[in-house]
């Protein structure tokens, strides 16, 4: 699915938990290229970049091109190679201000990112220090088309280890009211909701679904707590083939407490995933 995969590395233990993250989402002949971008041009600091590269590369024990990036910042930097090598993943750590386990980026990076040419990827802290594969993969479901290709993806990354597929679709009141008509009573419109959401679950197919009423960023974020990777798909209203953070994704960003994959608008239209497995 993922067969040329940019890391984002600065000699940081966040930079190798986005190099083991990426070893298990890309394909196995991928190409994999490690990054490391800052904002000088002088030769000796190519050359310190350049060594920090291959320190890392070899600590890891991994297959990698090597790049040095020039930019006024690590999320731009990261955002121009994606473009310029035409990658269809972006995996980057993180930051080293966020609480233990929790996926969560520095505002530059976020910024830049917002709008990045493929999928990204965000290594919950710590992730390289755990060895056990990707068991259980978690998916933000609604049925919409998004939804329908965050599962397609999460179920063709667990079928590489035999891992099972977890869909959560979070019920929410509508905020629409109209005048003139007697809206039903709250506790009986959360009723239906969630029992038209929870049938909706139930006929997932290679998934095992369930409904819960709430905010969806929260919601997802507990979630997050069960799983080992969170598949969500970008809702945003940027160009085609751009990742836009939504409100949603952008709380997870920042809450999620596991490793978290976000898909681009394009995936929604089924030209960035292969076909597999759908819901019924």
């Amino acid at each position: 699915m993922f067969n040329n995969v940019l890391v984002g590395v600065d000699g940081r233990p966040y930079g190798r938990d986005a190099m083991a993250l990426a070893s298990r989402l890309k394909d196995p002949e991928a190409k994999l290229t490690l990054a490391f971008v800052q904002g000088g041009s002088l030769a000796e600091d190519l050359k310190d970049s350049s060594k920090l590269l291959e320190q890392e590369r070899v600590a890891a024990d991994i297959e990698a091109d090597l790049v040095s990036v020039m930019a006024a910042s690590p999320g731009r930097g990261l955002h121009e190679q994606v473009e310029k090598q035409d990658a269809d993943l972006l995996v980057v750590g993180s930051c080293g201000h966020s609480s233990f386990g929790r996926a969560m980026l520095g505002d530059d990076t976020r910024a830049a990112l917002n709008g990045a040419a493929c999928a990204v990827a965000i290594a919950s802290r710590g992730f390289a220090q755990r060895r056990e594969a990707i068991a259980r993969v978690g998916v933000a479901y609604n049925g919409s088309p998004e939804s329908e290709a965050a599962l397609v993806a999460a179920q063709q990354l667990a079928a590489r280890t035999n891992a099972s597929v977890h869909a959560l679709e979070v019920v929410s009141l509508p905020s629409v009211s109209y005048v003139g008509i007697v809206a039903p009573a709250i506790g009986d419109t959360i009723d239906a909701l969630l029992q038209e959401a929870s049938t909706r679950m139930q006929q997932l197919s290679g998934a095992e679904g369930r409904a819960v009423y709430g905010l969806s960023g929260e919601e997802l974020a507990a979630f997050s707590d069960e799983v080992d990777l969170l598949v969500v798909g970008s809702r945003g209203y940027g160009p085609a083939k751009r990742l836009v953070l939504g409100s949603t994704s952008n709380y997870l960003e920042r809450h999620a407490r596991c490793s978290l994959l976000v898909l681009p608008r394009i995936a929604a239209v089924g030209k960035d995933i292969s076909a597999g497995p759908r819901s019924v």
